[in-house]
């Protein structure tokens, strides 16, 4: 994720909305929590537990690259944090080497991400490539073998944003998508309860004709450690439908399809010639068109909540009770503390990169009924989701 920076509002009903979860993904696989309604009901009480095993409290708190507010995205280092800040899920982007394994990048650009321009060795692995139509000049995961990749290390993707997590550079290699996955089956064996990932493919049109297709190796990761039937605690994503529908015919993992701004098309679309916008996709037609596949959809945070010419926030879309309406689940991304990634009426002070008010923002997303969401801070979500379910 993500594309865009970013239903119908009305009064909260948690226990509705804690059963949603679960009731939503049975119409297309199996319930959210593993171990049935009864699991899935927690929230009722406003204290989702974490103790009982396969229990995914809701709305749920989605750890965007990790804790990527604090630490380099996509790092080790950034997911240990965000699992320890209390999220419910850890994202992962994927995409691959030149070799055919598959690493946790948000882009095949690593440029901005890793130290790789400092190292006189891949000097002339420099190239300009056009990837979903979007010209670029750098340095690319699938010119490097995983072997090459691993002599790199990771750093802030945006450090005049981000400075205090420059403090961070270096300390963390590339993470492969094999060593994430053995690092959750670690941690859900220290903490008596499994560790829930949210796996997105990047690119995967434009991987797929490079002879590296991502859903068979994500497929075969995925068997290998167990997280490919119904009840995994684990959530496959894509810009690209077509790619979700490649993976729910290879597992039966929970599917998710990300939706970018309303007026563009997933560039699967552009490239087979479909003329459906995500506009489309958002409409009812087109998300019981993806029920048929997928088990959820991954909204901007614009599309829940439109933001005015002013910047401020205005009032929700039909997208959330429609979504529910067609049985699927909303996870929307991305909320960030700093005032620059927030409705002006939620900033504070004139500088963009200090904190605004992130709380406003998060407790009127999960107003309108929300089953998740997606924040660089899983520390302030969790403490946003907790607040709103006291009332």
């Amino acid at each position: 994720m993500e594309r865009e920076q970013g239903g119908q509002g009305g009064e909260r009903r948690p226990g509705r909305r804690a059963l949603l979860g679960a009731a939503a993904l049975g119409a297309g696989a199996a319930a959210l929590a593993a171990h049935g309604p009864a699991a899935a009901e927690a929230p009722r009480t406003g204290a989702p537990s974490a103790d009982a095993p396969g229990r995914l409290p809701v709305p749920t708190v989605i750890g965007h690259r990790g804790a990527s507010g604090y630490r380099p995205e996509h790092t080790l280092g950034s997911y240990q944090l965000a699992l320890d800040m209390g999220a419910d899920v850890i994202e992962q982007d994927l995409v691959p080497t030149k070799d055919g394994h598959l690493v946790c990048r948000h882009e095949n650009d690593i440029t901005g991400t890793t130290d790789v321009s400092a190292h006189p060795e891949f000097a002339d692995r420099k190239t300009a490539k056009t990837v979903d139509g979007a010209q670029l000049t750098g340095w690319f995961t699938e010119d490097f073998t995983l072997a090459e990749l691993r002599t790199l290390r990771a750093k802030e993707r945006i450090p005049a944003v981000r400075q205090e997590n420059t403090l961070y550079d270096g300390r963390w290699a590339v993470p492969s998508f094999e060593e994430v996955l053995r690092w959750a089956e670690e941690q859900g064996r220290r903490r008596g309860r499994p560790v829930w990932l949210h796996v997105e493919t990047k690119h995967p049109t434009y991987f797929r004709k490079l002879g590296l297709g991502l859903e068979e190796p994500l497929a075969k990761l995925l068997r290998k450690y167990g997280r490919h039937r119904a009840d995994s605690p684990v959530f496959l994503q894509s810009f690209e439908p077509g790619s979700i529908e490649r993976l729910g015919r290879l597992v039966g993992s929970r599917r998710v399809v990300l939706l970018s701004a309303p007026a563009s098309r997933p560039y699967d679309f552009t490239d087979s010639g479909d003329r459906r916008t995500y506009g489309d996709l958002m409409k009812p037609e087109g998300l019981r068109w993806i029920a048929r596949f997928a088990q959820g959809i991954g909204p901007s945070l614009t599309s829940v909540i439109p933001t005015g010419a002013d910047g401020k926030l205005g009032e929700p879309t039909a997208l959330v009770s429609d979504a529910h309406a067609a049985g699927l689940i909303l996870h929307p991304y991305t909320v960030r503390n700093e005032n620059q990634f927030l409705p002006t009426d939620f900033r504070r002070g004139t500088d963009p990169n200090a904190y605004g008010d992130s709380f406003g923002y998060f407790r009127a997303l999960l107003k309108t009924g929300i089953d998740g969401i997606f924040s660089d801070n899983p520390d302030t979500a969790r403490l946003a989701r907790d607040d709103f379910l006291k009332g």
